[in-house]
């Protein structure tokens, strides 16, 4: 039988601006939870991502910069590829679609899906600007919304009441490419997709996952593909992207949203070309049963991802659809939505500079979107760190681990850590661990960061309750129990935030690298406390150095943040 395998994919960042902390809370760090979570257990894994680099809002904001398009889809590459570096998210693979290894995949799925009458013409109405002589597709058109009266409603949407456009209805309308009114109607043929023909087949899919995806997608899809499907067009008459592979067709690109979703196989294609693995990126990952496929998403990315690529998947044969599609809500800032235009924004890199990995990831994951939307504070970022992070897991590692280098230089003997996995204390914490295991594994990240702090604030109590500074004093074998059992619950606490919080988790460990192993951690990540009696079979002695390993945030410094947005 083979073994189960995990391909976990995380929403392809739009190479269009800066990302900010809506879009890491929305599905970045949550992948990379489960990714790291999943080969702690000794699963194996890809984790496979990339830009997003086609569509008329790039070529638009690229003219505005004065830039060829490609070099400005690589300048956003780089900059969201340095964010998740410094936020520690790590991809396997973060790929690009302006790449040709991705248009050769592209063109591969288009003649599949064709070949098999999933692709056909319609002729359908666009506008034209008479000056300079461009179709004026999405976002190349703003006019009067006809649903609400905004009079800068783009082309595809309107941002002031969120009418999806039909651009031919606008009125009082202006290219976006010249500033030109001089504006008319002309009929186009562009190639659509048939879903409308892959409708009972989609159903009989889709209706298996009532009882596995979340309450926030399942009823949601249900309701857009109950009666039908409907065809999409999939090409655009522009001049970036990937040329439709067939005759007579010069000047059409695949439209972004066809070509955007099979980055996912195109990357783990180049991937594995990459790192030399004899394995198939189709037979042995994208259509292999035994693999099961996960999409970590925002909840604007729902119809993509359970809808249309799941279609084009099956219908072009190339791809199983997906398992999983845990999506996430929205975060925002300080109650209201992320704008840079309105001022309303926090520039992620800076942030990261000024509150480092730990404490940023520490509070994303708190407050994580998964049910609902949520709200990213100021206030609440520094209460929750100093309090629960800081004065509750950084203090009692403190105070554990320089205690135990100040009376026992020599080392904690082996005997002193005898009882723990039986004790009470050590069956809770299994207990404890397998239930975190158990929520990862339900994509329940933000609960998961609870039972976390639970298991902290146990080892908290648990060193504060015995009390060794005044146990030294009467019994000091009974001191050295309690740092020994201390000792567990901190080397414990350094395995499970491995997925987490993956720097302060490297902190606490670098105090245990002499008796923890690799197979040891992923032993006891799984709930195997009976390991614990083997990490110390020879005791343990602190031997690093023991810093501060959380630094508090300072009021000053929230002040300013605060006072950085336009509230």
């Amino acid at each position: 039988m083979s073994q189960k395998k995990y391909l976990i994919t995380a929403a392809l960042p739009y190479a269009n601006g800066p990302l900010h902390f809506g879009h890491m809370a929305g599905a970045y760090l949550s992948a990379d939870v489960f990714n790291r979570h999943k080969r702690l257990q000794g699963e194996k894994t890809l984790f496979i991502c990339g830009s997003d680099e086609h569509g008329v809002a790039i070529m638009l904001n690229a003219k505005k910069a004065g830039e060829d398009y490609k070099k400005y889809v690589d300048g956003w590459h780089a900059d969201h590829k340095k964010l998740f570096d410094s936020y520690g998210v790590k991809f396997d693979f973060f790929g690009q679609t302006s790449a040709d290894y991705h248009a050769e995949e592209v063109v591969k799925w288009f003649h599949s899906l064709n070949d098999k009458g999933y692709i056909g013409t319609q002729d359908g109405q666009q506008l034209f600007c008479n000056d300079c002589k461009n179709h004026l597709p999405d976002r190349f058109v703003e006019g009067t919304c006809y649903k609400c009266g905004y009079e800068h409603a783009r082309g595809d949407e309107c941002p002031n009441c969120g009418e999806l456009i039909d651009s031919v209805k606008l009125t009082n309308t202006e290219c976006k490419i010249c500033g030109s009114n001089n504006i008319s109607e002309v009929t186009v043929t562009q190639y659509y997709i048939l879903m409308s023909k892959y409708h009972e087949e989609f159903r009989k899919w889709f209706e298996g996952k009532s009882d596995i995806w979340r309450k926030t997608v399942f009823p949601y899809v249900d309701s857009l593909t109950k009666e039908n499907l409907h065809d999409r067009a999939i090409t655009r008459d522009l001049d970036w992207g990937i040329d439709v592979p067939l005759p007579n067709t010069e000047g059409k690109k695949l439209y972004v949203w066809f070509d955007a979703p099979i980055g996912y196989v195109s990357n783990t294609k180049k991937f594995l070309e990459e790192s030399g693995s004899s394995e198939d990126y189709l037979k042995d990952w994208w259509q292999n049963e035994d693999v099961e496929l996960t999409h970590f998403i925002g909840k604007d990315n729902i119809i993509f991802h359970t809808i249309i690529f799941p279609m084009m998947s099956m219908a072009s044969g190339f791809a199983k659809p997906a398992d999983r599609v845990p999506a996430n809500q929205f975060l925002n800032l300080e109650g209201k939505q992320f704008s840079k235009s309105a001022g309303h924004y926090v520039d992620a890199h800076k942030a990261h500079e000024e509150f480092g990995q730990t404490a940023l990831r520490y509070y994303l994951l708190s407050i994580l979107p998964e049910a609902t939307d949520s709200s990213f504070s100021w206030e609440q970022l520094q209460a929750k760190v100093n309090n629960e992070l800081a004065n509750n897991i950084g203090n009692f590692m403190n105070r554990c681990l320089k205690f135990t280098q100040k009376n026992w230089s020599e080392g904690l003997d082996a005997k002193f850590f005898d009882g723990f996995v039986e004790s009470e204390y050590g069956q809770n914490l299994k207990k404890d661990i397998q239930e975190l295991n158990e929520l990862v594994d339900g994509y329940q990240i933000k609960k998961a960061i609870e039972k976390v702090m639970f298991i902290g604030q146990s080892a908290n109590n648990f060193f504060s309750d015995s009390a060794p500074w005044a146990q030294i004093k009467e019994n000091k074998d009974l001191a050295a129990k309690t740092l020994a059992y201390s000792s567990i619950y901190a080397m414990s606490l350094g395995v499970i935030m491995k997925p987490f919080l993956p720097v302060l988790s490297d902190q606490i460990l670098n105090h245990f690298e002499k008796v923890l192993s690799d197979d040891n951690a992923s032993r006891l990540y799984k709930g195997d406390i009976e390991v614990i009696k083997e990490i110390f079979e020879n005791g343990h002695s602190v031997e690093t150095k023991v810093d501060a390993l959380v630094p508090k945030i300072e009021d000053e410094l929230i002040k300013q943040k605060l006072s950085e947005l336009n509230l």
